[in-house]
């Protein structure tokens, strides 16, 4: 079954107004919601940064289907992994079969301002897979003492936690990060707009690979990716709209010790417009847009989150609900 979600993008409205965003991606026909966990934006102006703990908590009540969860948020720094799993048992039981956590390694932007000395890559990484490990035991036993590298627990307890287990996705966009996700996780996250040999040389060959480790197929795992999408019958305004989210154009040398948001912002302005857009599929045209989505689908995803920049969510959601989700059901019915 091919999914269709919307990205809510936590960096760019305020809590109240994304949860309105959020509840129209439900009516018009969205599967799931994913919200962002910053505690700093990739602007300062206009920027935002809800607490997305207490805003998923908010978007289960006021929905009734939707799939909601995080992508991405990170149990390493600014979270002990024990306070995730407490907070995800939590969100699992008042939401039964409605929410997924999903886990990445973090970037410096939300934990440096707290004081926070940033590590290596490969220790973001060891910390990451220590995360996962404490997670997935205290959902599944009781009085759990854990003395690992980086963290330790002492006959702790998660004592409100739904009997099947939230489903757990790791993102992951290095082979060994998406490897732990074929090995450990229930689902994979990743984005679009990179070159297509890193998706088929790279990255899903290794997820393969980590869940042969564990005994299971690529079909086992949910594949989502988050396709970051400009849609609109004015192909200006598409173009245009992409201008706010520069930031994702940029670099890893370019961002690398970025950690202040009036730093970043200015890096992002700095850009073209058409290098702003480069990670985006721009489109005014439906089945042009329909097409070039359907690549990823054509690779093997299976749980599409969508990802819009412009400032006007509600124009986008209507939009794709009426012209572009209709187009992806019938081509995904068309495939089974």
């Amino acid at each position: 079954m091919i999914r269709f979600g919307y990205k809510a993008s936590a960096e760019q409205f305020g809590p109240s107004e994304l949860l309105d965003f959020s509840v129209l991606a439900e009516a018009v026909g969205f599967d799931s919601v994913f919200v962002s966990d910053h505690l700093q934006p990739w602007r300062h102006d206009g920027g935002h940064a809800p607490f997305a703990l207490s805003w998923l908590g908010a978007l289960g009540a006021r929905t009734n289907r939707i799939v909601l969860g995080t992508s991405v948020l990170t149990p390493t720094f600014r979270y002990h992994p024990a306070l995730i799993a407490q907070a995800f048992g939590t969100l699992g039981l008042l939401f039964p079969d409605r929410v997924v956590l999903g886990v990445g390694s973090g970037e410096s932007l939300n934990e440096v301002p707290l004081g926070i000395d940033w590590p290596d890559a490969k220790e973001r990484f060891a910390r990451l897979r220590e995360a996962v490990t404490i997670i997935r035991m205290l959902w599944r036993d009781e009085r759990v003492t854990y003395n690992g590298t980086y963290y330790r627990t002492r006959n702790a307890t998660v004592y409100d936690r739904p009997e099947r287990p939230v489903p757990l996705y790791i993102a992951g966009s290095g082979p060994a990060a998406t490897r732990l996700a074929g090995r450990e996780g229930d689902g994979y996250i990743t984005t679009s707009g990179k070159r297509p040999e890193l998706y088929t040389e790279t990255l899903l060959p290794a997820l393969e690979e980590g869940a042969q480790r564990s005994g299971r197929q690529l079909s086992d795992l949910d594949l989502q990716i988050e396709v970051k999408v400009s849609f609109d019958p004015d192909r200006g305004r598409a173009l245009t709209d992409c201008q706010y989210w520069g930031a994702l154009a940029l670099s890893p040398e370019e961002k690398t010790g970025v950690e202040d948001p009036i730093e970043m912002q200015q890096r992002a302005d700095a850009l073209p417009i058409d290098r702003a857009a480069s990670r985006f599929i721009v489109s005014s045209d439906p089945d042009e847009h329909v097409a070039a989505i359907w690549r990823y689908v054509d690779l093997g995803f299976t749980h599409l989150v969508f990802h819009a920049p412009g400032p006007d969510q509600a124009r986008f959601l209507d939009l794709y609900g009426a012209e572009i989700l209709p187009r992806l059901r019938k081509r995904a019915a068309a495939a089974t």
